[in-house]
Order: C-alpha cells, then sequence, then structure tokens
C-alpha cells in the first residue's frame, strides 16, 4: 500500500470566511480549496468549527458547511484530550483565556497530528507566539510540532517540498 504523502491541513473558521470575503487572501483561498477538491492536499476542519460556523448568517453559514462536503474535508472531532491540550496551551498563556475556540483549533490539529493550521486568525492563531511557543509545549505532550500558514503560504510550502519551481521549468 503506498503512503500518502500529501500535506494534512486544519482549516480553521476564518479560511472558510476568507472564501466568501472580498479581502487580501481570498483568491488564495479559493485556489486552495480547488486544490482540496483536487486531492492535491487532505483536508480536515473540527466539529469546532462547524460550531462556529453555525453562527454565521444564512446564506453564508449553508455555503461555508457546503464547503466542507463539496470539498471532501473530513470533519474531526473535539474529545477531552483536545479540551485538555486546549486549556494548557490557555494557561501557559499562549492563547488568551477567553479564545477557547481558537485553542481548541490547534489541540485537535494538534492530536492529530495534522502538518499545519490555515489560518487568518492573526490575532490569536497564526501570529509569532503561538508559531514559537505551541511546538514546544506539544513537545511536552510527545506531539509534532504544527505548522500555522495562510493558503498563500501553503502553496510555497508546498512548492519547495516538491521541487516544483512553480515557473514551468524542469530544474532535473
Amino acid at each position: 500500500m503506498l503512503e500518502d504523502f500529501r500535506l494534512r491541513l486544519y482549516l480553521e473558521t476564518t479560511t472558510f470566511n476568507y472564501y466568501y470575503d472580498d479581502r487580501k487572501g481570498h483568491d488564495d483561498v479559493v485556489r486552495l480549496f480547488e486544490a482540496l477538491k483536487a486531492g492535491q492536499f487532505a483536508g480536515y476542519t473540527s466539529d469546532y468549527v462547524t460550531e462556529e460556523i453555525e453562527d454565521a448568517p444564512e446564506p453564508k453559514r449553508t455555503n461555508m458547511l457546503n464547503l466542507i462536503t463539496a470539498n471532501s474535508i473530513i470533519v474531526l472531532n473535539g474529545n477531552k484530550a483536545a479540551e485538555s491540550l486546549a486549556r494548557k496551551y490557555r494557561e501557559i498563556g499562549i492563547i488568551p483565556h477567553s479564545q477557547v475556540m481558537d485553542s481548541r483549533h490547534i489541540a485537535v490539529a494538534s492530536l492529530y497530528k495534522l502538518n499545519a493550521i490555515v489560518s487568518y486568525n492573526f490575532h490569536h492563531i497564526n501570529r509569532d507566539k503561538t508559531k514559537k511557543l505551541i511546538p514546544l509545549v506539544n513537545d511536552t505532550q510527545n506531539l509534532p510540532g504544527i505548522n500555522f500558514w495562510t493558503a498563500k503560504e501553503v502553496f510555497e510550502y508546498d512548492r519547495l517540498r516538491t521541487g516544483d519551481a512553480g515557473d514551468g521549468s524542469d530544474r532535473g
């Protein structure tokens, strides 16, 4: 059996929002969902994300939920281990106490050993402090580190990882 070497990406709630918003990063997010649908990457989210999406107004709520099914994104379940790890992130001060869901997103992605969290939450998730300290905490829990990327950074990393120059040239 061949091993699946695709990047395993956790899509945090802001990624779904950016699909429907006309902000910087929107085009990259649309491209990411196209790549997920084509099977270039393995997409994951969690019941924490679907819970947050449920609070969105219609028709955005339905549209965002449809992105999950239309792109074969696997919904992971939060559990006691995720709650415990998320609490640890908040107690240490990596994530503010008031940002429970943000800590849960990171915990689920860490426990399921995904490669990266795709997030546009630059206040609590995709920021330097989180990028530096989460791997240290995860290491104490025998968990791997995790990357925090925008959709654009996913493509940049994948291009480097696969050796694709992205310019049509053959470097072999």
